[in-house]
């Protein structure tokens, strides 16, 4: 096997692999690898999405934009979404958007639905919580983002028709999520738990684990509401103490050293203290289209230790 860069029909090189089998070839790590997003902003966009979904799309792109750059400025995170199995006329006859607001934070998870019949009422939609009725109902969204990158749609089309089988209702596909070599991406909200190398099987598991208020701690790559050091130290609390439950650890400190990170986690009444060391991978091409091979920063855990508080 070769990691080496392809170029033209990549496919058609032997010995080239799409980067998410590279990256189970070489057991990337998945612990401390979700993007940041401690606030969302998904809106439907039906159509066929290019490489970015709100600019290359049946929404005018300078509608996009401004929606992207509105959101942004405002700290959230915009994600494209759009319901599996609807048929191609449906798609492009869209007459009306739904958008979500979802606040990831913790002690502060929500979600509000909205729907505007116009995309440019999205303009002037009020991003401070106000807008839209809350649901309690969690919401599963599934890249299957192909034209950013393939192995979106070839691992993640699965995982979705299998979920909106079974939780029509509460399964989305969304656009890029972050992490093409760990495709099937999912993210569960509104805790923002972002999972990565999902098989369709184990994507069922996360949907029943999560209506029971835990993970799936081995297919976690993070909460995308902490940032990716407490992520790792999360995850390597998890593996220490059995806790499978999402609100099990609460990030009560976060100091850098010379050698890493401590991380303090209160977890009930004991306060764990994390040790996150890093290393930097091997070179690696990190997407299918990548052409130069970067190292990636990797966590490690050191060690684990609880005082009662």
């Amino acid at each position: 096997m070769t990691d080496a860069a392809p170029s033209g029909d990549a496919g058609a090189l032997p010995g080239w692999l799409p980067c998410s089998d590279r990256a189970v070839d070489r057991r990337d790590p998945l612990p401390g690898t979700a993007g940041f997003g401690e606030r969302w902003l998904l809106v439907e966009i039906e159509s066929a999405w290019g490489r970015h979904a709100f600019f290359d799309s049946a929404l005018d792109p300078a509608l996009g934009a401004a929606i992207v750059s509105r959101a942004e400025e405002a700290g959230i995170r915009p994600l494209a979404i759009r319901r599996t199995r609807l048929r191609a006329p449906l798609r492009r006859e869209q007459s009306s958007w739904r958008w979500a607001l979802v606040d990831c934070r913790p002690g502060r998870e929500s979600i509000r639905w909205g729907r505007v019949d116009d995309p440019e009422e999205l303009r002037a939609l009020p991003l401070d919580g106000s807008a839209g009725e809350p649901s309690d109902a969690p919401l599963y969204a599934v890249c299957t983002h192909a034209r950013h990158d393939q192995c979106c749609a070839v691992r993640g089309r699965p995982v979705v028709e299998t979920l909106a089988a079974a939780h029509p209702e509460l399964t989305w596909e969304c656009s890029h999520l972050g992490g093409d070599r760990f495709a099937a991406t999912m993210i569960a909200f509104p805790h923002g738990l972002l999972y990565g190398r999902l098989l369709p099987d184990e994507a069922l598991t996360v949907v029943e684990r999560h209506a029971e208020g835990r993970v799936v701690a081995d297919r976690l790559r993070g909460r995308t509401s902490l940032t990716t050091v407490a992520q790792a130290a999360e995850a390597f609390a998890r593996t220490a103490t059995g806790d499978d439950r999402i609100d099990a650890f609460r990030v009560a400190g976060e100091h850098p050293h010379p050698h890493g990170w401590r991380v303090e986690l209160a977890h009930g009444a004991d306060r764990l203290t994390v040790e996150v060391g890093e290393q930097l991978s091997e070179p690696m091409l990190s997407t299918c289209t990548a052409t130069i091979a970067h190292p990636v920063r990797e966590f490690v855990p050191v060690s684990v230790s609880a005082a009662g508080v």
